[in-house]
């Protein structure tokens, strides 16, 4: 069994980390309990240079360094119009191999300049991208990103659509699977019958070594390019495990809202609004769950008989930062991390696999944190147009912590 996040940035990326290299990458992986992680940025020269001098092959499509495993992957920004409307659409892209990598580049550097960043802009359609990815290797993998956010999104209300079809048209066939994002969880994504032939994948989308496996997947297969994207498109319950996820109203776009006003709404609110933000009577930024409930034809709750299981989980440094009322950058909550790490070896190991009673020896005020996060015995305040969600795991001490219940 392993853990992977395969969406994440180097420091080729804007508003990335300078630690965002492949000493920085593989020391947070290790930390975290991460085996396999997506290089990110492979459309970059530098960092691709840099992949191919420092990456050792293992086996088909996986690559090692310094005992963390690599896969090759980069994310696109495609910047299109169609049907008279400017779309903005994030995807993700899977080579087995660097002369894969090495191909789709030099197609796309005909399209766009991929040296101004990890992450380039091209104004190429989104289907466009597909038909030449498979066009170098029907060996790729091709992944929407982060579906739901409102900017950059296959369905984002800014600048996303109502159908994938309508962005893929006919090569729709090589769409197996979604990226969630940080604020929508499977949960979500079921409530739309559309979605259900999809796999629904979990990745960090870091842009720095702290927020890697944020989100990730858990597999039980071989270690190996090929097992990895076969489990993912079969959504084979017996190798892809299950997805570890933020609570979704902690992700940035969850709720609708105006930052600049500091108004955070629910969907059924901003409709009273008529979408309009009540202090300064511009535009609200719509939201995931707005937008989900927009397109979704069940009920929430509603469980596809073959969906990969998910649970929730809350960063270790944010589970004792409020154990003990610290703030997250503090020395001490940095202190008591370290300690928990080095005692039992990683943070997933932490939040997801050490006994309650284990935990409560070892410090029993952050143990009871970790197990109402567990629980789900946690309070959200949502996040809404860039600004993050807030978990509140402990209740004043005279109220009885309740199951989060924001929908």
């Amino acid at each position: 069994m392993f853990i992977a996040d395969l969406h994440i940035h180097s420091k080729y990326s804007r508003a990335t980390s300078g630690r965002m290299n492949l000493d920085g990458i593989s020391r947070a992986a290790k930390i975290k309990g991460i085996d396999l992680v997506g290089t990110g940025d492979f459309t970059h020269y530098q960092w691709l240079s840099e992949l191919k001098a420092y990456l050792k092959p293992v086996d088909y499509g996986i690559y090692e360094y310094k005992g963390t495993h690599f896969c090759l992957t980069a994310e696109v920004s495609n910047i299109f119009s169609q049907e008279g409307k400017t779309r903005r659409i994030h995807n993700l892209i899977f080579a087995p191999s660097f002369e894969v990598a090495e191909k789709i580049n030099r197609e796309l550097g005909k399209i766009g300049n991929l040296d101004a960043d990890g992450r380039p802009i091209l104004g190429m359609s989104a289907r466009d991208l597909l038909v030449l990815v498979m066009g170098v290797s029907e060996d790729c993998f091709f992944v929407p990103a982060h579906i739901w956010t409102p900017w950059f999104s296959l369905f984002g209300a800014n600048s996303g659509f109502d159908d994938i079809y309508e962005c893929f048209g006919d090569m729709t066939r090589y769409i197996f699977a979604l990226e969630t994002g940080l604020s929508s969880d499977p949960e979500m994504n079921w409530s739309w019958s559309s979605l259900d032939r999809f796999a629904l994948i979990s990745n960090s989308d870091a842009h720095s070594p702290d927020n890697l496996g944020r989100e990730a997947n858990i597999f039980d297969c071989k270690l190996e390019y090929s097992q990895i994207i076969d489990a993912i498109k079969r959504k084979d319950r017996g190798k892809f495990l299950e997805t570890l996820e933020f609570f979704p109203q902690e992700g940035k776009y969850h709720y609708d809202g105006h930052r600049d006003c500091k108004i955070c709404l629910s969907p059924q609110d901003s409709k009273r609004c008529h979408n309009i933000c009540p202090k300064c009577k511009r535009s609200l930024t719509i939201g995931v769950m707005h937008r989900v409930n927009e397109l979704a034809d069940r009920d929430l709750g509603f469980r596809p008989e073959d969906a990969v299981p998910f649970r929730h989980l809350v960063p270790l440094k944010e589970i004792i930062a409020a154990a003990l009322g610290r703030g997250v950058i503090s020395l001490e909550v940095r202190k008591s991390y370290e300690n928990f790490i080095e005692y039992f070896g990683n943070e997933f190991r932490v939040l997801c696999k050490i006994s309650p009673e284990d935990l409560a020896k070892f410090h029993p005020r952050i143990a009871q944190g970790i197990l109402r996060v567990r629980e789900g015995r946690v309070r959200v305040h949502p996040g809404y147009d860039g600004v993050y969600g807030k978990v509140k795991i402990f209740e004043a001490e005279s109220e009885e912590p309740q199951q989060m219940s924001l929908f």
